[in-house]
């Protein structure tokens, strides 16, 4: 008999911060991550492309480089934050075929995600469904 890994729900612990880089370039910082950057009404996207390593660092809404960081839920502060992100993945060639989740780190002032290190893929409850329906059927 072999055995199968049993996966976790795709939320990751609250107090581990952690960023998802959604499927289309969407990003999600859960509020661990979020309170890391000070709770900012906007972000700046940067990169490092020697490193290759995304950061985002607090600014201002007014700042004409921002990206406002939205609650998924607008009836409740403790879900996670979203950032428009698909012209900024776009811009670093990063493949946004499937949504992966990363541990940040802090540089200073600033929230990086290291692309070197692998990120834990995630499936969404429809994908999971979808794949043990096919396991299922196959056996």
């Amino acid at each position: 008999m072999a055995f199968k890994v049993f996966e976790k729900g795709s939320a990751p612990i609250p107090s581990v911060p952690s960023v998802t880089i959604q499927k289309r370039g969407l990003m999600s910082i859960n509020r661990a991550a979020y309170e890391m950057l000070g709770a900012p009404a906007g972000v700046e996207l940067l990169w490092d492309s020697e490193r290759r390593v995304i950061g985002l660092r607090a600014a201002s809404i007014d700042s004409p480089n921002a990206y406002p960081a939205r609650p998924q839920s607008p009836n409740s502060a403790k879900g996670p934050m979203l950032i428009a992100g698909s012209l900024f993945t776009r811009f670093v060639g990063l493949d946004t075929t499937d949504a992966y989740r990363w541990v940040p780190f802090m540089e200073e002032d600033v929230l990086c995600i290291d692309l070197n290190k692998p990120g834990q893929k995630v499936l969404s409850n429809r994908a999971k469904a979808a794949r043990r329906e096919a396991e299922e059927g196959a056996t």
